[in-house]
């Protein structure tokens, strides 16, 4: 059955700086998430990003993995989140999937996809649809 939920969240984003000469030549950003979710998701995330911003204004693409650990609809675990995302001259395209079986806990074989929305004033949230298969949890 599938379930939805919704909430916002805070995020600290921060870049670090390049490790290798590879990474240092390739200019591409990593930075750091640090995230706290409200609503029907309580909890945290933590994971990493590595992004890239053109020369056109408005144009860019990130990738990120991120682990969440907390309560969903009152469920307690963790799962890991997948992102890939686009910016096409200010417009937005981006998917957000659960990593197959990385779910913990209650949470032990969830899916799903989430969509993350920022307001103008900077504010996130985000909508969940997802599922946890019965005979995959504990």
């Amino acid at each position: 059955m599938s379930q939805h939920a919704t909430g916002a969240f805070d995020v600290k984003v921060t870049p670090q700086k390049p490790d290798t000469q590879v990474a240092r030549a390739a200019n591409i950003g990593r930075l750091t998430i640090d995230k706290r979710f409200h609503g029907d998701l309580e909890g945290v995330s933590k994971g990493e990003m590595l992004a890239i911003q053109t020369d056109m204004k408005g144009s860019a693409g990130y990738v990120a993995m991120e682990r969440v650990t907390g309560k969903l609809n009152g469920k307690s675990g963790s799962f890991v989140l997948q992102h890939s995302a686009t910016m096409t001259r200010g417009t937005p395209a981006a998917s957000i999937t659960v990593v197959p079986d990385s779910g913990t806990g209650e949470l032990r074989g969830i899916s799903g996809k989430m969509s993350i929305t920022v307001a103008a004033d900077g504010a996130h949230s985000f909508t969940f649809d997802f599922r946890i298969e019965p005979q995959l949890a504990e």
